[in-house]
Parts: structure tokens; sequence; C-alpha cells
């Protein structure tokens, strides 16, 4: 996501090199380059318009300092309007009242109901609550299974009643149910429609109504562009609803709608599809999304994700394994596992600042540890713990267990030993200030 509009926004702002100074015409040049990126990415005029003359008219307002360069202000200037444009700090979800009431709207096929899935994970998984998922979908036949089945992926109980079709009487015995049964959090699913129209909309009004949700989160397909925008108004105009969940920005979208909802209906974005995965949904913070959007990266939300798979204790058993060069092939499959936890690979390494332009037109695999996996997969658990005993004959054999040559399992072989010889000498501290002490000589 947002890879065209990064583009176009660096072209923008190659107006500036080698500039000794800001001036109107410089300036001129570069707003128009950053107003045509905008919309190109689905970007209203009315918005693309406002963003670039209130760039302008902080960019005539700045004196460039002698250590910044024309080019590293307007890129410092345009990264504090985008964070603007897409609401500033990051805004949470209202966990008030016992249950706490959450109401879900939105179109059919924006993954309105993949994403009460989602949202139950985060808040079990992340703020440690007891949600109950309500099928309030009572046109869609498959609307009911399709949320029991995430239910059970995600360990969340879910209410249903599918002979049953009023949805209002439905999700008023669900919080009852949800009262006596210890649920911390109900979140409520309800009936989409292939477009707006009145019956849907004064059903969820009346739904609305009977529970008195304490949040009403908006789910809007980022794929659709301005079509999500003008959408998101109309649910606003009827419910009011407190924030949006936008879902697949994975996908080849142009960004158009992250950037244009909270300027058009003033209703934040609260939390971003990323994947098909159930623990794909991270919170928006418009910050490290204006970082990504300008190729700086988002280290943040990459430690975050980091920590969330990597525990100390297996961090310090590691290190004692490392220590005692006994990093073995099984330490090394469990962190495999863990990276891929962590979600996809090519957007993981678009969070490394300097990364995100390198990778953005390589094809890059999700399956790529497939090989690495079926390889020792195949080794005995001796050869795994002590891979020092793997010799020619027992590489032909694993090769041939793998589906792989013997040359792909030379490769991997030689990669483990370079990966165990860094990871020792990184973790000796000698060793460490040696390296240091020697660079000046590599760089010569």
């Amino acid at each position: 996501m947002f890879d065209n509009l990064s583009d176009k926004l660096e072209r923008a702002f190659k107006v500036l090199r080698g500039e000794g100074k800001i001036n109107e015409i410089n300036i001129a040049e570069t707003v128009k380059e950053i107003r045509k990126a905008l919309l190109d990415a689905d970007v209203s005029f009315q918005v693309a318009k406002k963003f670039t003359d209130d760039v302008k008219a902080a960019a005539l307002g700045e004196n460039v300092l002698n250590s910044v360069s024309p080019g590293q202000l307007m890129i410092k200037i345009t990264h504090d309007e985008l964070v603007r444009l897409m609401g500033g700090d990051k805004e949470d979800i209202k966990l008030t009242g016992q249950p706490t009431v959450i109401l879900m709207a939105g179109l059919q096929g924006s993954g309105k109901t993949t994403h009460s899935g989602k949202l139950a994970h985060h808040l079990k998984t992340k703020r440690g609550k007891n949600p109950l998922l309500v099928a309030c979908d009572i046109y869609r036949p498959a609307a009911i299974d399709q949320l029991k089945v995430l239910g059970e992926q995600i360990g969340v109980e879910v209410y249903a009643e599918p002979e049953v079709k009023d949805a209002v009487a439905i999700a008023k015995r669900a919080v009852e149910y949800a009262k006596k049964h210890n649920h911390s959090v109900v979140i409520v699913d309800t009936a989409g429609r292939l477009a707006i129209d009145e019956t849907m909309m004064n059903e969820i009004a009346a739904v609305k109504k009977a529970i008195q949700p304490q949040e009403i989160l908006f789910v809007v397909d980022a794929m659709t562009g301005q079509d999500a925008v003008n959408t998101a108004k109309a649910f606003n105009d009827r419910l009011d609803f407190d924030g949006v969940i936008l879902t697949k920005l994975d996908g080849d979208t142009r960004g158009g709608a992250a950037l244009s909802i909270k300027s058009i209906v003033n209703k934040p974005i609260k939390f971003v599809g990323t994947g098909e995965k159930m623990d794909a949904l991270d919170v928006f913070y418009p910050q490290r999304m204006a970082d990504r959007i300008l190729g700086m990266g988002d280290v943040v939300t990459l430690v975050e994700r980091a920590q969330e798979q990597f525990d100390a204790k297996e961090a310090k058993r590691l290190q004692e394994r490392i220590a005692k060069n006994k990093f073995s092939f099984n330490d090394f499959l469990g962190q495999l596992h863990q990276i891929k936890k962590m979600g996809n690979i090519k957007d993981l390494m678009g969070m490394i600042p300097g990364i995100g332009k390198a990778v953005k037109d390589m094809d890059i695999d999700d399956n790529a540890f497939k090989g690495i996996e079926a390889i020792i997969y195949s080794m005995t658990p001796e050869e795994r713990e002590t891979p020092e005993i793997i010799n020619g004959a027992r590489r032909a054999r694993i090769a041939k267990g793998s589906g792989t040559t013997i040359q792909e399992v030379n490769r991997l072989m030689k990669q483990f030993e370079d990966t165990r010889k860094m990871m020792r000498m990184m973790s000796d501290k000698g060793q460490m200030a040696k390296m240091m002490r020697n660079m000046p000589n590599m760089r010569r």
C-alpha cells in the first residue's frame, strides 16, 4: 500500500534538490507535484487542495537552517501535515461499561464479519478481555456459520439464534447473556448490503437504539478509494459512529481512503487490517503511517511485533546456548517460526528505514522458508541438535528426503554456520570491541 504515492512524493521533493534555499517558485513546483500525487492516490480534490495549501503556507513561513536542506525541510513539513490530515494522535476504542458493547457496521464485502473476529482476538490477546461475538446478520446465509468458525479459531464464544429473524431482539438478548456469563466485551456483527439502502440503515439504527453501544465502528474496504469515504459519510450521518476500521491495507490500494476519511467525516481511523490472518489487525498510528508513506520505515511497529513473539526467557536461553556454541537447527527453526508469526515478510522489510524502496518491486514469497523447513525436518533429532555430524552421506539423504538438491543443503549448512559464528561473535564483548576497532580499516 502507498507505494505509488511514496514514489510520486519522492519525485516531487526532487524539485528542491540542489536548491540553496526555498522560494515561492520552487515551492509552487513542489506543491503542484504533491497535489498530483495525492489526486492519483484517489484523495478527493478538496482534501488534496487544502493539504497542499497548508504545506505551501508552512513552507513559505520557514527559514532553512544551514544544517537542513530545502528538500529535507519540505519532507518534514509534508510529514507533519500528513500526520495532521490522518488525525494527529492515535485514538483508542472506549472500553467502558459492564460489558462494553461494540457495534460493527459496514457494507457487505467490506470484511465486517472477519474484522469482528480480528477485533475479538485483539481484545482477548492484547487487552486481556473476555469477548462475546454476536451474529446479527440475519440475511446472508453463511454469516452466522462464518462467525462461528472464526470464534472457534480464536477461542471466543459466539452468540447466535439461527432461527430468529429479528436482529434487535438477538442483540438485546446477547447483551443480557454477556452480563450473566461474565463477558467483558460484546461485539455485534450486523447485516450489510451491496449498497446503502433504507431498510439496512433503519435496522442498524434500531439495533443501536436498543443496545446503546459504547463504541460504533465502521468497517470499510480501503480498496474502494473515494467510494469508501462517501459510504463512511452516509453511515456517519445516520449512526454518528466513533471510528473506522480500514481493511485490506496490505492490498494494492492507492491509499486515498486512509488520507481522506478523517478530513471529510471527522472520525478517526482506529484500526487497520493488514492481512488475512486473525492477528493481522493493527492499531492505527497516523505518525507511523506518515513515516511509511515518506519512506522512513516504521521501526516502532516492527519492534512491537517482535516483542509480541519473543519472550525474555527464550531470549536468555538462546543467549546462553549461543555463548556455549550450542545454537542448533532446532533453535534456528524456532526463530524462523517466530519471524513468520510477525506477518508478511515483504511488509516487515518495508518497515526498516531505507529498505522499503529497495524491496518494492521484489517478489518476496511468504513461503520462502518452506524449503529451509523441509531440509531441517528431514534431519534426524540428533542431526538437528548436533549439526557437526552431518557428513556427505547424511547430506545426500537429507536432500532426497526434503525434495531438494545437495547444493541447497550445502548452502543452508554454510548459511547456518555463518549465522552461528556471527551470533557467537555478537555475544562476545571482546570480539565485538575488536570488530568495532577494525571498522576504519574495513571502510578503507
